[in-house]
């Protein structure tokens, strides 16, 4: 009989295969019923199974159902239980967080932790979720250089199933760098490597820096500033092996170490041009090429003289010129031959210019600055010239500019990506002059004015010697061409009691433009209207000053060249500027004169931070069918020629020693600027100069003038120094050619700050 019953059961298998199955399986589930859900709703709930009405009920169908409603991240707990043929799927509901805090935050302020922290009000609570939040939290806070910091998630319990989370931390002490050292470097010592590389050693004078808190994000950047470093210098085969940051067992300091590999220096050979274009002149190209054979290898300067012949070849009308610098190392002899491969690059055109990212700065403010506008032939150069530019304006912390591919092959999309910053200041100045004594200064200016790039600004100062007050406005591109057109409105007055025995009061306004004429060659006009007053004068002044005594009115036109050819407009260490300036009174009002000035300044880098400028001024004013008054006239002496007081040299009047002042004067200057050897940092630095100059032809009828118009001279030294509060600067000068009646000045102190 059981034989029979197990053929029965095998035909049956094979006649209808669905029985065994469910017969293994247990039945088919006639119903699914949901217990716990409270918001979800139980079709909801259902909708994740894998097993419905009607299936088998198969154990793999079950432990997938399980997993997909805990992947949702809704559930707390999930059980499934088989009663009959009823599915009963239970499940806790996770709480809905109410809110997040953060406590014991002080460095860093709750909007910078919100932005981070993925969790928000109204969205369900995950330990899972949290405790990715919680990395997060450690990871900005390790950017910030603390490594020390903890964080504890709190969650508190609240009514129908919600939760405030609160992370508690512990922000701890910023994580210090204890040292910072290299392996492998013989060229250059550890401490002249230190002073390449941002992160720094901490120190008592780094409180105002964060610098000296490790950053992983900045040891990236030191290991390619290391590398540029070594590259400028002739080290073609620099690598840094690795940079290796170690953690103190206290979490309180981290050791870096750099393992540097420098292989040799490289000297250039030869330095050619290979132009393989019919209208390109090879000798014009060789002209522009200031490295010379011998001249240690710089990738810097390769990429500067690239830049330089993309714009020169440019200039000749030829926009697809492809300039390359093909290289050859010679490892043996250590040198490099560099020659610039001038050929035909590929016709692509500009399609468009995008700009995003400027959220009050009109599209136009941006464009205007671009070399390049839609339908130009496409020019690297011109391209990075425009970024320069963008970045020059100062109304934005970033700039990006990219390249990408057009509509078709020979077209282009230039992507300018840009982040605003404030263009608005308000500024209050403190300080202490030798020149006008203490003094004070509250200044308002906006820079990007209805974000169309108008710039306004009013300033006010007062001082022991001098108080001025100003505004002006300018439009930098006023009716859409590139001219900077302003307007000006001032009045100042001035003590001269101590030079010239007399006050004196002007009172005025101006009408300004300019426009370049190259990239670096720019002309600028004014014409000024200004009312100008002698007074108090002293009963035992010169009878030269006491014969001007009054208002006087004046109408000047103003001409000015400049061509600046500085590396930097800031901080300059190569490159020179030239200024021609003509003034010409006498086009209306009571003062009539033609005043002519010529100054420049050449700057030499002899070594790494020493810096040589050298600079002078000729300058010469006649009146024109009049004697030149005493307040327009030249007065040397102060900055311009330390050691000497202002006024100190020139015409004087014999008898009261009062300074008439010079129709012509000239200066000279020399002056070497060097570090002390003191952290860079502190921005210390130490100078010594020569300064020469001299200024004649003052006299007066009836006045006994010395006036011997001989040359003067002093030499000194100085140290200046960017502090916290300001620039602090303190000149001592000896003269060693001057006359009996000049007024010398040894010490020249200044001060000022910016709050």
């Amino acid at each position: 009989m059981t034989g029979l019953i197990r053929i029965a059961v095998l035909i049956a298998s094979l006649v209808l295969p669905g029985t065994a199955a469910l017969a293994q399986s247990g039945g088919i589930i006639r119903q699914v019923q949901v217990e716990g859900a409270q918001r979800v709703e139980p079709d909801t709930v259902r909708s994740y199974l894998l097993i419905q009405p009607g299936d088998a009920y198969e154990p793999s169908r079950i432990d997938r159902s399980l997993k997909s409603l805990f992947a949702t991240g809704l559930f707390a707990d999930v059980t499934l239980k088989r009663e009959g043929d009823v599915l009963v799927v239970s499940v806790v509901e996770n709480p809905v967080i109410n809110r997040v805090a953060f406590e014991g935050n002080r460095k860093l302020e709750d909007k910078d932790l919100e932005t981070e922290v993925t969790l928000k009000p109204r969205m369900i609570y995950t330990r899972a979720k949290v405790q990715q939040d919680v990395k997060r939290v450690l990871t900005l806070y390790r950017r910030s250089g603390r490594f020390a910091a903890t964080v504890e998630p709190k969650v508190i319990q609240l009514p129908q199933n919600r939760v405030d989370l609160v992370f508690e931390i512990e922000e701890g002490d910023p994580t210090a760098v204890r040292s910072v050292r290299f392996v492998g470097n013989g060229e250059f010592g550890d401490g002249r490597l230190r002073e390449v590389v941002r992160t720094k050693e901490s120190r008592w004078y780094r409180m105002f820096s964060s610098d000296d808190t490790y950053d992983p994000d900045r040891l990236t950047l030191d290991r390619e500033l290391l590398r540029r470093f070594y590259m400028d210098k002739g080290f073609a085969d620099f690598r840094v092996v690795s940079g290796i940051a170690e953690l103190t067992p206290d979490r309180k300091a981290f050791f870096i170490t750099f393992t540097v590999e420098e292989g040799n220096r490289y000297a250039l050979g030869k330095v050619d041009v290979d132009v393989r274009l019919r209208d390109v002149d090879p000798q014009m190209l060789r002209d522009q090429i200031e490295i010379e054979t011998g001249d240690w290898y710089s990738a810097k300067l390769i990429d500067k003289t690239l830049d330089t012949l993309s714009m020169a070849i440019g200039d000749t009308g030829l926009p697809f010129a492809d300039v390359r610098p093909r290289i050859n190392r010679d490892r043996e002899k250590r040198i490099i031959d560099v020659v610039y491969e001038v050929s035909e690059g590929p016709r692509v055109f500009v399609e468009r210019i995008d700009v995003t990212g400027n959220m009050r700065t009109v599209d136009n403010v941006v464009r205007r600055e671009f070399r390049m506008v839609e339908g130009d032939a496409f020019n690297s150069a011109k391209l990075k010239r425009s970024k320069t530019r963008l970045q020059n304006l100062d109304f934005f912390e970033k700039v990006n500019v990219e390249q990408l591919p057009g509509s078709a092959p020979d077209k282009t999309v230039i992507a300018v990506d840009v982040a605003e910053k404030s263009t608005g200041s308000l500024t209050l100045g403190a300080g202490y002059s030798t020149a006008v004594g203490p003094m004070g200064d509250v200044g308002v200016r906006e820079r990007n004015l209805l974000g169309k790039g108008y710039d306004l600004k009013s300033n006010f100062t007062l001082s022991a010697k001098r108080s001025s007050i100003d505004a002006g406005f300018t439009d930098p591109y006023f009716m859409d061409r590139e001219v900077a057109g302003g307007v000006d409105a001032f009045h100042f007055t001035q003590d001269n009691q101590d030079t010239s025995s007399y006050d004196f009061k002007k009172t005025g306004g101006a009408l300004r433009a300019g426009y370049p004429i190259t990239e670096n060659l720019r002309q600028n006009w004014r014409y000024t209207l200004a009312k100008s007053e002698m007074t108090n004068v002293a009963a035992k002044a010169s009878q030269a000053i006491k014969s001007q005594e009054g208002t006087t009115t004046m109408s000047q036109v103003t001409h000015g060249l400049a061509y600046d050819r500085r590396d930097s407009k800031v901080k300059p260490t190569e490159g020179y500027v030239v200024r021609l300036t003509n003034d010409v009174a006498g086009l209306g009002g009571t003062t009539h004169f033609l005043r002519n000035k010529i100054d420049g300044t050449k700057y030499y880098e002899l070594h790494e931070n020493w810096i040589l400028s050298v600079k002078g001024a000729v300058g010469h004013i006649v009146g024109l069918s009049e004697d030149v008054r005493v307040i327009d006239r030249y007065f040397v002496g102060g900055d311009d020629l330390r050691g000497f007081a202002i006024g100190g040299v020139g015409p004087r009047d014999k008898s009261t020693g009062d300074s008439l002042g010079g129709e012509w004067m000239y200066t000279a200057s020399a002056q070497v600027a060097f570090p002390l050897g003191l952290p860079e940092e502190l921005g210390v630095a130490g100078h010594i100069f020569m300064d020469a100059g001299s200024a004649g032809k003052g006299g007066v009828d009836n006045v006994v003038v010395n006036d011997t118009g001989a040359i003067r001279a002093a030499i000194g030294a100085g140290v200046t120094w960017a502090s916290p509060m300001g620039p602090i600067g303190i000149d001592f000068g000896i003269p060693i050619l001057k006359e009996s009646f000049d007024k010398t000045e040894s010490f020249r102190f200044q001060f000022g700050t910016k709050f």
